[in-house]
């Protein structure tokens, strides 16, 4: 009798997110893995593992023989299957279904502005487009400058249903997956084969395409989670070690970078996954409580938010121990508060970016630190960090060679490893701008102090950081130069407790022009945010009318000499803020 056998599978075996997929279900198929609650009716559902694989695999089936969706293979893309969702137990199948079958998982930040989600479709040449009911209204506003490249469109909601759209063709989620078969023949891609595609913000132009192979994203997850394995707990802690018993939320948008990498390590430690839709200051604690959710990763923005949060004190938040704070810095200020009032929850710092799928820099307490006080322990886990685990991480100086240790000497950031992107998708221009002398060149600048822990301490683009997302200034300038009354404008970034970042537009009007701030938001709203070119929340939040805009030798806007004279101008910037609700 023949017998196949596949001795390739000893030194070639794939290393593909399959794995991460089947071992929930192998171990615990009986055991509540993904609980989703609608964060606009409250509602909640409860999935096993059996029940979650048995859905992906449904999907999976559909997107083959419906949808007609085709594998890819190294240096060759799968079909593209774009999502417009945010964090529910469909994008979360998503995430598994496309890549696993072979396809790409282009995952659309609905953050961006019409014009740049229009770009990311059609750049993507995405196949089909799965949207949530809440965004739909946007993907409409966009139809007609995509309807060339999108073949399909599916509709996801928990009403049954569909309503009335332009959208041609369109299927409901739960339709297109109910007479499918509940398990699915995975195949052994190649482990090179692109799972997923994201594109960064466009700060710089039209956004950028990053492409990441099952093999890159296998291995960013391992290394984060061998991470985790080796972390020094400082003596002041009463460490509590979760393991599979851990809660996390995947709090951070499955549209930005991977969701921090959430939806791949948590599914592999088969924890408990509890996924917010979106996030809202109330319902975020409503889950912590309700849930007892353990970790969590968060922007400085939603710390802040928490704690202006009025009804904090009628929530349980004691379960909360283990928080990652990334998208921006962590004020050692804002870490301490929370730390007062949640006397069990540690908060870190980290960076990354959409070519790093994000893992790359984070917070690590060294095994000599561990009986430090708590003061000193703190004013560590707010500095950038130490490399992750199996990157190379190196602060260079405009020759390429790393700056010394001392906390003084300012450099570019530089990184390889495994998993950082290796192309932007159809740009090699783009490509060989941050790829060369063996390093990817992240254009953020930083220091290193004697530890050896990376400090970020400006960027090169002037780019603004709010939140967890990122404002082009030089669209906004150019916006603002468009209306009449203006001469001139400037966009920079200025501190804000909350956001992290916040713009303040510096203007200089035409003579005999008059104009107000509220002119500039007017025509901000009417001729950026209408037409889809920018985003509400890109708006600036302080305008400054002025004479005398700094300028350098050459006639270039000075923005240095702005942020070195930020009290000047900010006496005279109105505040174009509204309230946030909670």
């Amino acid at each position: 009798m023949d017998v196949t056998t596949y001795p390739e599978f000893s030194t070639n075996y794939p290393l593909l997110l399959t794995t991460f997929m089947k071992r929930p279900v192998r171990y615990y198929p009986d055991q509540i893995g993904v609980v989703y609650r609608n964060h606009v009716t409250g509602d909640y559902q409860r999935f096993t593992w059996r029940q979650w694989y048995q859905r992906v695999c449904q999907l999976a089936n559909a997107l083959q023989n419906q949808l007609h969706i085709q594998p890819g293979k190294p240096g060759q893309l799968g079909d593209r299957v774009g999502t417009m969702s945010y964090n529910t137990h469909r994008h979360l199948e998503l995430y598994y279904a496309a890549p696993c079958l072979g396809a790409t998982l282009h995952p659309i930040n609905i953050r961006l502005s019409e014009e740049h989600i229009a770009y990311t479709i059609n750049h993507a040449q995405d196949s089909v487009i799965f949207v949530d009911d809440t965004v739909l209204p946007l993907l409409e506003n966009i139809y007609d400058r995509i309807k060339d490249t999108v073949k399909h469109f599916v509709y996801m909601s928990d009403q049954p249903g569909l309503p009335q759209s332009k959208l041609p063709g369109l299927i409901a989620y739960e339709t297109l997956i109910a007479t499918e078969p509940k398990d699915f023949d995975w195949p052994y891609l190649h482990e090179d084969t692109t799972a997923t595609l994201c594109y960064t913000t466009g700060t710089t132009g039209q956004p950028k395409g990053a492409t990441f192979t099952h093999r890159q994203l296998y291995l960013m997850t391992l290394h984060g989670m061998a991470r985790q394995s080796i972390v020094n707990t400082p003596a002041f802690v009463d460490a509590d070690r979760l393991g599979e018993n851990a809660v996390p939320m995947l709090n951070t948008p499955l549209f930005h970078i991977h969701g921090w990498g959430a939806p791949f390590s948590t599914v592999f430690s088969a924890q408990k996954i509890v996924l917010p839709g979106t996030f809202t200051v109330r319902g975020f604690c409503e889950l912590v409580d309700r849930e007892k959710v353990t970790s969590v990763g968060i922007v400085p923005t939603i710390a802040a938010m928490l704690l202006e949060f009025k009804d904090f004190d009628k929530y349980d938040l004691s379960s909360l121990v283990n928080v990652g704070v990334g998208g921006g810095a962590l004020p050692l200020g804002l870490k301490t508060k929370l730390e007062k009032m949640l006397p069990n929850f540690r908060a870190g710092s980290g960076y990354g970016m959409t070519e790093t799928a994000p893992a790359a820099i984070g917070a690590f307490v060294k095994k000599h630190m561990v009986d430090w006080s708590r003061t000193a322990i703190d004013e560590v886990m707010v500095k950038t960090g130490l490399p992750v685990l199996g990157l190379e991480v190196e602060v260079v100086d405009g020759t390429g060679r790393p700056v010394p240790w001392d906390n003084q000497t300012v450099g570019e950031i530089a990184i390889r490893g495994p998993w950082v992107t290796q192309e932007y998708y159809r740009a090699p221009d783009k490509t060989a701008e941050v790829w060369y002398d063996g390093w990817f060149h992240t254009g953020d600048i930083a220091k290193v102090d004697e530890e050896g822990f990376v400090v970020i301490a400006d960027r090169l683009k002037d780019v603004i950081r709010s939140g967890s997302e990122m404002i082009p200034t030089l669209l906004l300038e150019n916006l603002i130069a468009m209306a009449d009354c203006v001469l001139e404008a400037l966009v920079v970034g200025v501190p804000d407790p909350v956001w992290g970042e916040k713009p303040m537009a510096v203007v200089s009007l035409r003579p005999g022009m008059p104009a107000t701030e509220e002119d500039i938001m007017d025509f901000l709203e009417e001729h950026g945010v209408k037409t889809g070119k920018i985003t509400k929340w890109m708006l600036p939040k302080l305008i400054a009318i002025t004479s005398d805009i700094p300028k350098t030798s050459v006639g270039k806007y000075n923005k240095k000499a702005v942020r070195d004279n930020l009290d000047r101008f900010l006496a005279i910037a109105k505040d174009m803020s509204v309230p946030l609700p909670v």
